[in-house]
């Protein structure tokens, strides 16, 4: 029951970590700071966030799968995962190479596809924390 729990609240900083960066983090930078501060801060910013991101859900699964607990709430953990793996490893980079570039409008697809994907997250683990799954 313990790793169970374990297991649950990683999930839930995570998606709190989500809710925090979102709506406190990302908005305050952009108020705060000129555009091109912003976007440095949230480009040094961003490798750490899908990180620990990473980190929390890929732990919870580790202990879920340990202690036998591995459940349909898992799978949505596991695409959650992918999704921030593949932002962080193929979108991001792509991202960073549209704005050096002045590429603006793949930028602005490609960062409205991250923003989708970001509250796609948002809302599967929302679903899972609230104790639905």
């Amino acid at each position: 029951m313990m790793l169970y729990l374990i297991a649950n609240n990683l999930i839930i900083v995570s998606f709190g970590v989500i809710v925090f960066f979102s709506f406190i983090v990302a908005p305050i930078t952009f108020i705060t700071l000129d555009l091109d501060n912003a976007g440095t801060f949230i480009r040094k910013l961003f490798p750490f966030y899908y990180g620990f991101n990473l980190f929390c859900l890929v732990l919870s699964l580790l202990i879920a799968l340990v202690d036998g607990s591995f459940a349909v709430r898992y799978h949505i953990v596991l695409l959650c995962v992918f999704l921030f793996l593949f932002t962080l490893f193929y979108l991001m980079p792509k991202i960073n190479k549209y704005r050096d570039n002045s590429n603006d409008r793949m930028f602005k697809i490609s960062h409205r596809l991250s923003v989708i994907i970001n509250y796609i997250q948002l809302v599967l683990l929302a679903i899972i924390a609230s104790g639905y799954y």
